[in-house]
């Protein structure tokens, strides 16, 4: 197993597909794991950056921070007004990924990336375990 370090500077969504290349050899299935509970994976659209802005703007009023009178319903609110949300927009979205390899590159579509969904207002430093299972063994 590897693990890729991922640096964010709050919500928003990072891609990271290129960072995965190192790790493909041959045909298999890529695993992803996101080792924490506020933050999420996405396989998403690339080409188009309004749609991650979009996407974040969606969540953020789906699930807004603790201080908004909607939420007021929330008891875990010590680590502050984005966290337990975070932890909802955790709940709701992907934490690993299962994506086919074959020869070494990823059977994402024409304009689909592999994006880490950060939830949480500061800058954080995301782990994600990395796992290649080679075909035939």
């Amino acid at each position: 197993m590897a693990e890729i370090i991922i640096a964010t500077r709050g919500p928003g969504l990072y891609e990271f597909t290129d960072q995965l290349a190192p790790h493909l050899k041959g045909s298999g299935l890529l695993t992803l794991f996101i080792r924490h509970t506020s933050a999420s994976l996405l396989i998403q659209e690339n080409a188009d950056p309004e749609v991650q802005i979009d996407l974040a703007n969606f969540f953020a009023r789906l699930v807004p921070p603790s201080t908004d009178p909607a939420m007021s319903y929330l008891t875990h609110t010590y680590e502050g007004p984005d966290d337990m949300p975070a932890h909802i927009k955790a709940a709701l979205l992907p934490t690993y990924l299962s994506i086919p390899v074959v020869e070494g590159q990823m059977a994402l579509g024409t304009w689909q990336g592999v994006y880490l969904f950060e939830h949480r207002t500061n800058p954080h430093r995301r782990q994600v375990a990395v796992s290649f299972l080679r075909n035939g063994g």
